[in-house]
Formats: C-alpha cells, sequence, structure tokens
C-alpha cells in the first residue's frame, strides 16, 4: 500500500471515531438540574406533547465505551493502513499455525497404521475411512464417488490399469499425474487404413466387425500401434497404453476407436502433490488399490 492510501485509510478511519463521539455527545442533552416542563415546545390537538427526554446515562457510555474498544483494537491489530498492530498479528500467520497444528494431529492419528505393509493396511478399517474421505474431496469429481469413473475418467474399481495398479503404481500416478497422449494417425493411415485398424482392434475385443478390414488392418497395427500397445494388442503400462483386448473403453465404447485413430486422444490426471501430502497419498492410494483387491 502506498504512503497516500495509508495515510487516507488513518484519516478516515479517526475521523469516523471523532465524528461518533461528537455525534454521541451533540444529541445526548445529559441534564444537569431537574425541569418541571420536559416538552418540545410541540403541541397536536391542543393537549398532545413531545418529551425531549435525554439518552440514558448506561447507553451513552456503552456506545463510548465501543468506541474506546475500537481504539484499542486498531491499536493492537491491523487497521490504519500500513500499520501491522503492536500484535503483529496477520491471517497467514493464524492459518499457518492453525495447520501446523491440525498436521501435527493428523500425523499422530496416522502413526499406527501408515506404516503398515499394503496387505495389511488395507484391512485396517480406520484406515480406509480415512482414505475413502480422502477419494471423496480430492478424487470424486472426476472418478466418482463410486470410484467406477465415467468417459474419459477410469475406471478404479476393476483390474483395468493403463499404467499399472500396484500400490507404488498408483502412489506414483497420484504424486506426479500422468499424460496420456494418443497420437492422431490420419496423416499415415487415411481414412482407409483408419478403418482397417479399427476393424482389427474390434476383433482383438471379440467385438463385431469387418473381418476382411480386419485383415488388412493387421499389419498396419503393427506398423503403427504395436510400439506402445504391444503387438498382442494388451497395452504396456510404461506408456500408460491400455489393453485393447478386454472391451474396456476409456471413452465411452468402441465406437470411438476410429475417432482416436484419426484425430488422437490426451488425457491428463493432474499431479497431487502440492495438495496432499505424503501420508495422505499413500492412504488415498491404498483405498483405490483395495476397491479392486477386495
Amino acid at each position: 500500500m502506498s504512503n497516500f492510501w495509508h495515510w487516507t485509510v488513518i484519516t478516515v478511519v479517526v475521523l469516523h471515531l471523532v465524528a461518533y463521539l461528537w455525534l454521541l455527545f451533540s444529541t445526548a442533552k445529559i441534564k444537569t438540574e431537574k425541569q418541571d416542563d420536559n416538552t418540545t415546545g410541540h403541541v397536536w390537538d391542543e393537549d398532545l406533547t413531545e418529551l425531549d427526554h435525554p439518552m440514558p446515562r448506561w447507553w451513552l457510555w456503552l456506545f463510548v465505551i465501543t468506541i474506546i474498544f475500537a481504539g484499542i483494537y486498531l491499536y493492537l491489530y491491523p487497521g490504519l493502513g500500513n500499520y501491522k498492530g503492536s500484535k503483529e498479528w496477520t491471517s497467514i500467520n493464524r492459518f499457518e499455525a492453525n495447520y501446523a497444528a491440525v498436521s501435527d494431529a493428523r500425523d499422530k492419528s496416522f502413526a499406527g497404521f501408515i506404516n503398515k505393509p499394503i496387505d495389511a493396511l488395507i484391512q485396517d478399517d480406520q484406515a480406509m475411512m480415512i482414505g475413502q474421505r480422502i477419494f471423496a474431496n480430492h478424487c470424486a469429481q472426476c472418478h466418482a464417488s463410486d470410484a467406477q469413473g465415467n468417459v474419459g475418467f477410469p475406471n478404479l474399481t476393476d483390474d483395468d490399469w493403463n499404467w499399472g495398479g500396484e500400490h507404488s503404481d498408483i502412489v506414483t500416478s497420484i504424486t506426479n499425474g500422468r499424460m496420456g497422449v494418443m497420437p492422431a494417425f490420419a496423416p499415415a493411415l487415411g481414412e482407409d487404413g483408419t478403418k482397417q485398424v479399427a476393424a482389427y482392434v474390434r476383433s482383438m475385443s471379440g467385438i463385431e466387425h469387418d473381418a476382411t478390414l480386419a485383415a488388412e488392418g493387421e499389419a498396419k497395427f503393427g506398423m503403427f500401434c504395436a510400439a506402445c500397445h504391444g503387438v498382442d494388442g494388451k497395452g504396456q503400462h510404461l506408456f500408460g497404453a491400455p489393453n485393447l483386448t478386454d472391451d474396456i473403453w476409456l471413452y465411452g465404447s468402441d465406437a470411438i476407436i476410429e475417432t482416436a485413430l484419426y484425430e488422437g486422444l490426451s488425457g491428463n490426471m493432474p499431479s497431487q502433490q502440492g495438495i496432499l501430502d505424503e501420508n495422505r497419498i499413500k492412504l488415498v492410494a491404498a483405498y483405490v488399490y483395495s476397491l479392486s483387491n477386495k
């Protein structure tokens, strides 16, 4: 804040406090002597008059106390431009202190199970309850509350894993995020080649397909697709390439195959490293692992 605004804020605040005091005492009309007639001089209907009683002293001094309190508060805490207050209180310091206290309490609650091996951890009801709550707060927006995903977001309850389904693989996915890219093959395959390879992919999953096109697409699959998906089409965790033989389709159905080949696809699992600490990542990964290893 510049000096101009610093002094502007101070001036406005102080003038307000002074104005409140002046308004109180200028309208208080506190009497020092008893008077017989306490009317304003206004008369209606010959006998209806308006009284002019002073404010009750307790009510007046209550307002004075609030103004004094405001002055003390502005001395102790920020409120006058750049002045930090004698206590130098800030909301970020308060947040950090509270967060540190919460983190310490959380770490103590994790101490009893966080170092367990994964097979024992998924049998710990308390650990799984905490993992489920972390999942609900940070993962359910994409993967759904039941973890069965949606179009473009994988189902976490089956055994189909693009990047590996071991606990350590899931921890890595949550920590670092994943970037899946299916390049467009339109320039290389053309429209006819795309239909041929799509037919061959359908044949690997046992889906209805054109056998003639599939036979023509097998060689092209080996040339353009096998490097990532493997010669047998069962995918490779190293590249995040999905298994094409199990009839499980991340983007909804086998109808997307030709589009994926022609235009390409991309997906991003954001890193949670800056949001979740190591212990919470381990717990939510254990919860996800438990969903497909019951």
